[in-house]
Formats: C-alpha cells, sequence, structure tokens
C-alpha cells in the first residue's frame, strides 16, 4: 500500500484524474514535478507562471527545473512546508510550448504536507 505525503484538498483546471503521488526517494520537502506532452517555451517557466504560495497567497521560495528531455518541470520549495498549512500550487495558463500553445486552463491544486 502506498503511502501518501501530502494530501491533496483541491484541484481546479480540469486535471483532478492526473494528479498522482509515486514517491521515488524521500528528500524531506516534497517537490512538485508537472509533465507536459510538449516542449516548453523556456522564457514561460518562471515563477510568475508557476508557484507555490500560502491560502493567503504568500509566495514561498522555490527553485524551478525543467528537463528539456523528458519535458517536465521540477518545483523545488527552498524553505520547508509547514505542517499545520495548506498550500496552492499554481500554474498559469501563460506557460506555453516551443509552437505558442498554452494550457487551456490556470491549475491550481491545494494541497497539505
Amino acid at each position: 500500500m502506498a503511502t501518501n505525503y501530502i494530501k491533496i484538498e483541491s484541484v481546479t483546471g480540469g486535471v483532478q484524474n492526473r494528479v498522482k503521488q509515486n514517491l521515488k526517494f524521500k528528500t524531506g520537502n516534497f517537490v512538485w514535478r508537472i509533465k507536459f506532452t510538449a516542449p516548453l517555451k523556456a522564457s514561460t517557466i518562471n515563477n510568475k507562471n508557476l508557484n507555490v504560495t500560502t491560502l493567503n497567497n504568500t509566495p514561498l521560495l522555490t527553485n524551478i527545473r525543467y528537463d528539456t528531455v523528458g519535458n517536465y518541470i521540477e518545483i523545488e520549495p527552498l524553505e520547508p512546508y509547514n505542517r499545520e498549512e495548506s498550500y496552492l500550487l499554481n500554474i498559469s495558463s501563460n506557460v506555453q510550448s516551443k509552437r505558442g500553445q498554452k494550457l487551456g486552463n490556470d491549475i491550481s491544486i491545494q494541497f497539505k504536507v
């Protein structure tokens, strides 16, 4: 039986069935990995379009990495999550493919560690 390390509280943007937990190793901080089906335009991969905030919109310091081979983005917190607090992973529809295609909707995932 798999152990869930985060509690997904809500998901918007029509991607509820695509949010999965797959823990391969424990680092002490939960790193989000977002997989895309097409190569992305690098200029749209930034902390304005991809971020983690508290529910009152206070941003967490994060490191964002893009793997061009696997077409995924990793968002790693640079400060610990508070176990008593809920957070939002925000993915803006301004993230674009190299061909200029945008996501259909903004995506927001509310979670608690």
